[in-house]
């Protein structure tokens, strides 16, 4: 408005209405004011973009982004790897050699190390726990202070260590000479001619070769620290490089190859014990796999998994500290943190960089009552999955009467290809339908739902004892029940301590030829047979047809009576499905739920836990289950109690159950829990990134 040559400033018009105007300035006043709020907007503008630019140069300072390669030398087919997908790559690759060293190779090969280095069952049990302790010991510490470092290296170092451990676990080979396999046992009646010799009780004696025991322990104690950032400091990194909705199916592909993995080890080590163990050297034997003296080559997979988890080191050391495009990834995530009061200590810049934060990081971890019920929930699965992992094939084996082979496969064939799949479903469902951390922990309950009612299979698809001489049947009408002697074989002196069942022509399956009183043996298409059996009755006449001879007996169980197996393996394989299928969402859940600066240390407590109170103690309340339907103990020469020879399958199958059901109601409620206690956010700063 334009009175008298001047102009009106609208920053001089009171705010209230009067009936009076503001006095009108003069002109120069007027420019003059109308310079001055030019410049405060400039100065407004100038400080909001250098505020912005601040703000942008803290975030790139904070994700320190950079290109492939190690300093200046960064080549440009290096970067083709620089994303989130090449990581994923190398990051599955070194949890497949892991799974197979780990949980594989060390597994398969613990039988045919006691009997090459003379070590009882207790001491190869504390190999196996040893990289448990290493684990445990070590967790807490590497995901604390490698949330702030460099993740890759610190994989490349995880890579150096998960090699070492394998090749000094397979050192002792090298440094001990040939096998010496000794005389042949024999199995029939009457016992040889040194058996008194055999049965003579004999105090312990210590053999040099025990001494490798502690090489073992050492190994482990290697794997176990190289495993440890990979599975805390890793699988944070790959949360910090996705967007929130792709980094469940992330999680999921890696946490599959690592399961596949101890297939593969499997695999690979049965195939290797095939081979002689000494094939390296210039010995010949006269041994085959059918002879009980037969050991493999078990030391060769663990060589090959030093070469290719050493071939991974220089891959995780030219990854920059943070991938390109993280700081943007970054920007666009909104914060699902459980809101409680300690969101404003972890807020502190500062915070997690000394020692002396370290009991508080771990105090706000342990008061996030969301975080420690879903540690709860995860640590009770732990101990149903490591325990039907290490027990599943014997429970098919005695059940159903496989022999120990079918039975390992047999269980490989379930719970491997199922908890693959379910790990890999549980995450592509959450990242296609880009669920948030209430809707992951409520896809995860329905999960452990679904998998507690299949769970039940055990009560119908269980079987009963198939006759067995000496336990649940006499001798051909002679001897006692309980009583593996009986007057048809007491004069054989047969060896409690050596089981090899046969079956004989009655369908009775008994300890083994000499208990059934077999004086002569052949062998047709790789199978033994056994004839002039007194305890199985008269003998047939013998037959030369052919170039054959009848026989009373054959190795091997009986064939059970019992078709649930099919049953049985189609049920649990779903349940296993269902089971991991809540896995990698509950793993999406830890690191949502606690604040972004505690994300590896998080998964680090997660991972003590699970150990402490699911995978070290979940094998052992298995194993005591299931020696509590024990119905034929081993004895020695000594009168000590060794092994269990046969068991109550009815007895055990509702063992199982009772420990399985238990646990999965307990994961249940503390899901449940999880997802009633926990507080997002406000709404407002909660809407879902894309």
């Amino acid at each position: 408005m334009e009175r008298g040559g001047g102009v009106d400033n609208p920053a001089f018009v009171p705010c209230s209405p009067g009936p009076k105007r503001a006095p009108r300035p003069d002109p120069a006043g007027a420019a003059g004011a109308a310079s001055a709020g030019a410049a405060e907007v400039r100065s407004s503008r100038s400080s909001r973009s250098s505020r912005s630019s601040r703000s942008s140069r803290s975030s790139r300072s904070q994700w320190e982004e950079g290109p492939c390669g190690w300093g200046r030398f960064s080549p440009a087919p290096l970067q083709l790897c620089n994303n989130p997908r090449g990581y994923l790559l190398h990051y599955s690759l070194l949890a497949l050699v892991q799974g197979i060293v780990v949980n594989g190779l060390v597994n398969i090969s613990i039988s045919t190390i006691e009997k090459r280095y003379e070590l009882n069952s207790s001491l190869t049990g504390l190999v196996s726990s040893s990289y448990d302790i290493a684990f445990c010991v070590l967790s807490l510490f590497v995901s604390f202070y490698g949330e702030r470092g460099h993740k890759p290296r610190w994989l490349a170092f995880s890579s150096f260590m998960i090699g070492l451990g394998s090749l000094v676990f397979c050192l002792p080979h090298f440094t001990t000479g040939a096998y010496e396999y000794g005389s042949k046992f024999e199995d029939t009646c009457p016992a040889p001619v040194n058996s008194s010799s055999q049965n003579k009780c004999s105090g312990s004696i210590t053999s040099s070769l025990s001494n490798y025991l502690y090489v073992f322990v050492l190994g482990q104690l290697l794997l176990g620290v190289g495993g440890t950032p990979l599975y805390t400091l890793g699988t944070a990194f790959i949360d910090d490089s996705v967007a929130v909705h792709k980094s469940s199916l992330y999680i999921g592909i890696g946490y599959a190859m690592s399961i596949l993995g101890p297939a593969i080890g499997y695999v690979l080590g049965g195939q290797l014990l095939t081979l002689n163990i000494d094939i390296n050297r210039s010995t010949r034997t006269d041994i085959n796999e059918d002879d009980p003296r037969w050991l493999g080559a078990w030391w060769i997979g663990f060589l090959l998994s030093w070469m290719l988890a050493w071939s991974l080191i220089v891959p995780f050391s030219c990854f920059p500290k943070h991938l390109p495009g993280t700081a943007m990834i970054q920007a666009a995530k909104v914060s699902q943190t459980h809101q409680d009061k300690s969101i404003t200590v972890v807020s502190d810049e500062n915070f997690g960089e000394s020692f002396k934060d370290f009991p508080v990081a771990l105090l706000i971890l342990l008061k996030n009552p969301v975080f420690m019920c879903l540690i709860i929930s995860t640590t009770s699965e732990a101990l149903i999955t490591t325990g039907f992992a290490t027990f599943l094939p014997k429970f098919i084996e005695n059940q159903f009467g496989k022999s120990s082979s079918t039975a390992a496969t047999l269980g490989g064939l379930v719970l491997i290809p199922g908890a693959a799949l379910g790990q890999v479903m549980g995450g592509a469902i959450a990242s296609k339908s880009k669920m948030n951390c209430q809707n992951v922990m409520k896809f995860a309950l329905a999960s452990s739902a679904v998998s507690l009612l299949l769970s039940f299979v055990f009560l119908f698809a269980k079987c009963g004892n198939e006759p067995f001489a000496g336990v649940s049947e006499a001798y051909n009408g002679t001897g006692k029940l309980g009583k593996l002697e009986a007057p048809c074989n007491a004069n054989c002196s047969c060896l409690r301590s050596f089981y090899y069942p046969v079956c004989g022509k009655d369908d009775v399956q008994y300890f083994s030829p000499c208990m059934a009183g077999c004086t002569k043996q052949i062998t047709s298409n790789h199978q033994r047979m056994y004839y002039n059996c007194s305890c199985i009755g008269e003998a047939d006449p013998v037959l030369e047809m052919a170039g054959n001879k009848a026989y009373e007996a054959k190795t091997g169980k009986c064939e059970t009576k019992c078709k649930n197996l099919p049953i049985f393996l189609g049920f649990f394989f779903f349940t296993v499905v269902f089971t991991f299928m809540a896995a990698t969402p509950i793993t999406v859940a830890v690191l949502r739920c606690v604040p972004d600066k505690q994300r590896s240390f998080a998964l680090g407590v997660q991972f003590v836990f699970l150990r402490l109170l699911g995978t070290i103690p979940g094998p052992i309340l298995f194993g005591a289950a299931i020696d509590s339907s024990c119905t034929l103990w081993d004895l020695n020469n000594c009168g000590v109690r060794g092994a269990c020879w046969i068991y109550d399958n009815t007895k055990m199958a509702y063992m199982l159950i009772g420990i399985s059901a238990a646990c999965k109601v307990i994961t249940l409620c503390f899901n449940g829990l999880a997802l009633f206690v926990y507080r997002p956010p406000p709404e407002k700063d909660n809407t879902e990134a894309s």
